[in-house]
C-alpha cells in the first residue's frame, strides 16, 4: 500500500518486484558519476473503469529511442515494459499516480567508457500528491520568466533523447526563476528563438491558432505536445511549428505548457507582461478540459491513448 510521502511498496527492477528500500545502486555506478540514464514520465489516471495509463506504449518506444542514442543496451522490448508497468502498478495497489520509467548505467567503473559496464531498468510508482507547479491555482496560472540559460546547441546534447545529463541546465533555469519570484522558466535555443519550459513544452495562441517551436529548437518532442496538437485538430484548431522570437512571447493571446508532470498549465504573464486578461484563455481552457477529460476516462478516448487496468477496492479509494 502507498505510503504517505510519496513512496510505494514496491519497484520494478529488470524484472523482480523490490522493496522500495531495496532499488539501490552502489556510489561507483557509472550513472552516479556521470549522468548515464534515460528515463520517461508517465501518469496513471483512476477513471470510472479503474486505473488508466496514459500513452504507455508511446513513452515505453520513446524511452527505447533514448536508449539508442545513448548507446544503452536495452534488454526489455516495448511490450515487455508495458506489460511491467501494469504489474508495477497492481503490485502497489495504485489506480493513480506518477511513473517513471528509468533505464542506468551501473557497474563500478571510474572511466567515462563503460560500454561493458550493466544496464539496468527500473520501473518506479511515486504518489505526487501536490500539483507540479504547487502555486498555480487551478483557476489561476503560471508567471514565467525567459531564463539565462540557454538550451545546449545542436551537436552537443541530443535534444530529441530524454536523458538524466540533459536535464542539468533545465534544474538551473529552474532554480533561477524560483529565486526570482517566478513559478518557471522558460528557455531559448542556442540562437535566440524560444524553445520551451524547464521540463514541459510550450504552446503560445495567437489570433486562434497554436504556436509552438520545432523540434530543431533544442525541444524534446514531448507526447503530451503531440496530443494537444492532436486535440487542437479535434477542434479544427490550426497548429503552427515555426521558429519563435522571443517577442512573440509579449504578444501572444494565451499561453500554456504542456507535459506529463504539468499536465496543461495556463501561462498568464511573462516577465511580468501580462497576456491578454492575466487570465486562462479560452483555447488554453477549452484543451486542458478535453485532455483532463480523456485522461480520467470522463470524456471518450478516439485516439486509444488509454491502457487500463484493474484496482482493487483499497487503490479505488
Amino acid at each position: 500500500m502507498a505510503q504517505s510521502s510519496g513512496r510505494t511498496a514496491k519497484i520494478w527492477r529488470d524484472g523482480e518486484l523490490v522493496d522500495w528500500a531495496d532499488a539501490n545502486l552502489h556510489v561507483m555506478s557509472h550513472v552516479i558519476h556521470y549522468g548515464s540514464a534515460v528515463f520517461e514520465g508517465m501518469r496513471s489516471y483512476e477513471t470510472p473503469a479503474g486505473g488508466a495509463v496514459f500513452r504507455l506504449r508511446d513513452h515505453m518506444r520513446r524511452l527505447h529511442d533514448s536508449a539508442k542514442i545513448y548507446e544503452l543496451p536495452l534488454k526489455w522490448t516495448v511490450d515487455e515494459l508495458c506489460d511491467a508497468t501494469i504489474e508495477t502498478l497492481v503490485a502497489n495497489d495504485l489506480a493513480q499516480c506518477y511513473l517513471r520509467p528509468l533505464v542506468v548505467r551501473t557497474g563500478e567503473q571510474m572511466s567515462i567508457y563503460a560500454q561493458d559496464e550493466p544496464v539496468e531498468t527500473f520501473i518506479i510508482c511515486w504518489n505526487w500528491g501536490k500539483s507540479y507547479l504547487p502555486h498555480v491555482k487551478n483557476d489561476g496560472g503560471a508567471n514565467v520568466c525567459v531564463s539565462t540559460w540557454r538550451r545546449a546547441a545542436p551537436n552537443t546534447f541530443p535534444a530529441m533523447a530524454k536523458a538524466s545529463g540533459n536535464y542539468l541546465n533545465a534544474q538551473l533555469a529552474k532554480m533561477e526563476s524560483v529565486r526570482n519570484g517566478y513559478d518557471e522558466a522558460i528557455m531559448l535555443d542556442i540562437n535566440g528563438h524560444v524553445a520551451e519550459g524547464s521540463g514541459q513544452n510550450l504552446f503560445l495562441v495567437r489570433d486562434g491558432e497554436l504556436i509552438t517551436s520545432p523540434v530543431a529548437s533544442g525541444i524534446l518532442s514531448g507526447i503530451t505536445r503531440d496530443s494537444v496538437s492532436k486535440i487542437a485538430a479535434d477542434f479544427g484548431i490550426a497548429v503552427r511549428e515555426i521558429e519563435i522570437p522571443r517577442e512573440m512571447l509579449y504578444l501572444a493571446d494565451e499561453a500554456f505548457f504542456c507535459g506529463t508532470a504539468v499536465e496543461i498549465t495556463p501561462v498568464v504573464s511573462v516577465d511580468r507582461h501580462m497576456l491578454g486578461d492575466g487570465k486562462p484563455g479560452p483555447i488554453t481552457t477549452k484543451i486542458r478540459d478535453r485532455f483532463m477529460g480523456i485522461v480520467t476516462g470522463r470524456a471518450p478516448d478516439p485516439h486509444g491513448w488509454l491502457t487500463s487496468f484493474p484496482v482493487s477496492a483499497l487503490a479505488a479509494k
